[in-house]
């Protein structure tokens, strides 16, 4: 428990992340609901893209359920299926293993090669392990389903090709006791690839992105954070640390010019509680701009790291219009011309 004297402290740090921030928020308050006109096309798309999101999340967090190296069976299961659905994309899927408390385990990774900038790499990864006592299912079964449906369209859309390339990673083990340890899957690539050289341009980080809700009160912040937010829980997060804030801005415009989902962003210090928990923690220390994009997780979700984190809590239909936006907005970070980070 903290002294009161660190409770003005945790106060004070956070009025100045906020302070420090509030200039540069960008706002999108609109409705989860779907629009009231759409193509006939799009709304096939979605409903099928809501449908493959919810088959992925009941596989890993239902039939599998809790993953982790306690339940080291449904871990290799969990990655066995992320196999299966890259191989029959068409993908040669690449495993780093390693060992943690004895037990075997993988980070798996896919690639499409950029065309005219191939040694330029964006990663987009999520964690496909559960925490201790839960299936998983928002965190992160419905980022390895984003994970998964971001490759297919990537894959279908070729022969279009990309100016750089794009790897897709599921990671393993970022939850207790692993967060922020040498076993924590993210940190042992992360590693790897800045002694290999990587130039990764950016790393995005894909965590709980299945809960949304329209009710008033539904969304808690830091201190001080709910003065500049909705108090809606019916967005989807950019989240970033201040080195990242330009590609985090670059995200967020391209997202908002192809989707009308509402979307809000942060660049704020590491510090602040949740900014720095997932899997982009360790690209930021090996020194690559990440960021990270989150239903905001416990700031909304009752059910977190808990056994009533199950499939049915999600929003499906809300989940499949930010896949697809964050589907426009990959492709087009992937095709920008040529700029510094």
């Amino acid at each position: 428990m903290q002294s009161h004297a660190h409770r003005i402290f945790g106060l004070a740090l956070a009025a100045l992340a906020v302070l420090s921030v509030a200039g540069s928020i960008m706002s999108d308050p609109r409705s989860i609901a779907a629009p009231a006109v759409s193509a006939a096309s799009q709304t096939t798309e979605l409903a099928a893209l809501s449908e493959r999101l919810q088959a992925h999340v009941r596989k890993l967090a239902g039939e599998i359920g809790e993953r982790n190296v306690f339940h080291p069976q449904a871990l290799r299961a969990a990655a066995d299926y992320l196999r299966a659905q890259w191989a029959s994309q068409g993908y040669q899927v690449v495993s780093q293993s390693y060992e943690a408390y004895r037990v075997r385990s993988e980070n798996l990774e896919v690639t499409l090669a950029g065309a005219s900038r191939p040694g330029e790499i964006i990663v987009i990864g999520a964690h496909y392990d559960s925490v201790s006592g839960s299936p998983g299912a928002n965190d992160n079964a419905s980022g390895v389903a984003a994970l998964l449906e971001l490759s297919r369209a990537l894959a279908q859309a070729q022969p279009v090709k990309l100016a750089r390339t794009v790897r897709f990673v599921a990671f393993v083990n970022e939850e207790s006791p692993f967060f922020d340890r040498g076993e924590m899957g993210s940190m042992v690539y992360a590693k790897a690839a800045r002694a290999r050289g990587d130039n990764i341009r950016l790393m995005v980080s894909l965590e709980m992105l299945g809960y949304y809700s329209d009710a008033p009160g539904s969304q808690r912040y830091p201190p001080l954070f709910g003065f500049f937010y909705p108090d809606r829980a019916n967005f989807i997060g950019f989240v970033s640390n201040f080195a990242s804030r330009r590609p985090l801005r670059e995200w967020v415009q391209a997202f908002r010019s192809h989707s009308d989902f509402p979307a809000e962003s942060l660049a704020t210090f590491e510090f602040v509680p949740g900014v720095a928990w997932s899997d982009h923690l360790p690209f930021w220390r090996e020194g690559y701009p990440a960021l990270m994009v989150t239903d905001t997780a416990f700031y909304r979700y009752a059910p977190y790291h808990s056994r009533r984190d199950t499939p049915d809590q999600l929003n499906y239909p809300a989940m499949a219009r930010v896949v697809m936006g964050l589907q426009a907005a990959l492709t087009t970070m992937a095709s920008r011309p040529d700029r510094s980070r």
